[in-house]
C-alpha cells in the first residue's frame, strides 16, 4: 500500500475532536511520528457550532441564542529519522479551548455570560524501534493556557487568568505489521499543572488579585489501523480523558457561590472512532469515519452546555510527488444537555444542536 494511503487514520487532526468531552480540541494525536522518512505537515480547521437552549418556565422560557462561537484550529508537525533505530517528532497543537458567548438582550438568565480558554502545546517525542514490529516512544510537552470568563447572573462576576506555562510528558508503545498496513499504538499524556495570576471582579466583593490552579487532564489514546482488503484500510481509536478531575474554581467565585466551581465535570469521557479508507488510484484516496461519545447525564455547566456527541466525517487525500493534501468535513450531532443554577435544577434544556467542521492538511515528505 502506498504511503499516502497509510496516512488516512490521521486525517483532519485539527477537527477530529470538535465538541469532544470537556474542553478537548485536538485529541493530542502523535500520528506524524509514524510517517516515513523526513516529513512536515501543517493543518487548519474551521469549526462552526450551533448550541442553544431554552430556560424553564420558572425562568421565563427564554431562548439563549447560540452560545458557542465559531473558532479556528491550527496544527503542525515535523518528523525525521536519526538512524534506523531512532526517530523524533516535534508537534504543535491547540489541545484545549473554549469559546462561549451568550448573546445579550435575550432575557435568558445567562445572557451576556462569556468564557474563553486558549491553549498552545509543543511536544517533542523520541521513538526507538525495538525490532521490525515493536517500538516505544515518549517525550515532553510544554503547554501554555490563558482564560477569561464573565457570569453576570452571579453578582456581575468576571475573571481574567494570565497566560501560564506548564510541562508534562507523553509515553507509549506501538506494534506494526507493514505487510498488512497494521499499526496499533497506545499513548499516555500526563496532566499538566498551571497557576494563573488571576484578576477577579464582582459587585459583592469588588476587584481582587488572586491565583487560580488549573490542571489539564491526563489522557490515554489507543489508535489502530489495518488493511482488510486490497487498497482498503480499517482504522479507528479510543480516547480516554480524566475530566472528572478537572476543575476551575477562582477564589472569589467559590465565595460568591458557596463553594461551586466555575467549570467542572462529573465524569471521565471516552471518545470512540471507526472508519474505512479506500485508495482509488495513485493520486486519490478517500475515507469515511464515525465517532461516538456517550451522554453521561446530570447537569452540564452553563459555560459548556453539551453532553456527548455522534459524528460523521468524509475526507479525501490528493498525492502528487512528495506532497499530499487532505481535505474533509465533519458533521457533529451534539448531545442534549440540561443546566442548573441555585434554585432551579434544571434551569434550561439544550436540544437538537450540532456543529460542522472543515479542515485542510498539507504534508511534505523530503
Amino acid at each position: 500500500m502506498k504511503s499516502h494511503f497509510l496516512a488516512l487514520p490521521a486525517l483532519l487532526a485539527s477537527t477530529a475532536a470538535v465538541h469532544a468531552g470537556g474542553i478537548d480540541r485536538s485529541g493530542q494525536s502523535i500520528n506524524a511520528l509514524f510517517e516515513s522518512g523526513r516529513y512536515a505537515e501543517f493543518s487548519f480547521g474551521h469549526i462552526s457550532p450551533d448550541t442553544s437552549g431554552t430556560s424553564v418556565a420558572g425562568l421565563g422560557s427564554r431562548d439563549s441564542g447560540n452560545a458557542t462561537e465559531n473558532y479556528l484550529q491550527f496544527g503542525a508537525a515535523y518528523k525525521a529519522d536519526i538512524n534506523d533505530k531512532w526517530s523524533y517528532a516535534i508537534i504543535y497543537d491547540q489541545p484545549f479551548g473554549a469559546d462561549v458567548d451568550y448573546p445579550a438582550g435575550t432575557g435568558y438568565y445567562a445572557a451576556g455570560s462569556q468564557a474563553d480558554l486558549d491553549s498552545h502545546a509543543l511536544t517533542g517525542l523520541m521513538r526507538y524501534r525495538v525490532n521490525d514490529n515493536f517500538s516505544v516512544h515518549g517525550g515532553l510537552r510544554v503547554q501554555s493556557i490563558e482564560a477569561t470568563a464573565a457570569v453576570p447572573f452571579v453578582s456581575n462576576y468576571s475573571v481574567t487568568g494570565d497566560r501560564d506555562i506548564g510541562v508534562g510528558y507523553s509515553a507509549g508503545v506501538a506494534y506494526e505489521r507493514p505487510d498488512i498496513a497494521m499499526r496499533v499504538s497506545l499513548t499516555y499524556n500526563s496532566k499538566i499543572k498551571h497557576d494563573l495570576d488571576t484578576s477577579e471582579s464582582s459587585v459583592a466583593i469588588g476587584s481582587t488579585s488572586t491565583s487560580t490552579e488549573i490542571e489539564t487532564p491526563q489522557s490515554l489514546n489507543l489508535e489502530f489501523q489495518t488493511g482488510i482488503a486490497a487498497d482498503t484500510l480499517l482504522f479507528g481509536g479510543v480516547r480516554w480523558v480524566d475530566w472528572s478531575e478537572f476543575d476551575i474554581t477562582p477564589r472569589d467565585y467559590r465565595t460568591l457561590t458557596s463553594g461551586n466551581s466555575l467549570v467542572s465535570y462529573d465524569d471521565d469521557v471516552f471518545t470512540y472512532s471507526l472508519g474505512v479508507g479506500r485508495r482509488l488510484n495513485d493520486n486519490w484516496s478517500v475515507s469515511a469515519s464515525v465517532g461516538y461519545e456517550k451522554s453521561n447525564g446530570g447537569f452540564a455547566s452553563n459555560l459548556g452546555p453539551t453532553d456527548g456527541n455522534k459524528s460523521l466525517a468524509l475526507a479525501a487525500v490528493y498525492t502528487r510527488d512528495n506532497m499530499k493534501i487532505t481535505t474533509g468535513v465533519r458533521y457533529v450531532n451534539i448531545g442534549d444537555a440540561q443546566t442548573a443554577i441555585p434554585g432551579f435544577a434544571p434551569a434550561a434544556d439544550f436540544e437538537d444542536n450540532d456543529a460542522v467542521a472543515f479542515g485542510v492538511k498539507v504534508g511534505f515528505t523530503f
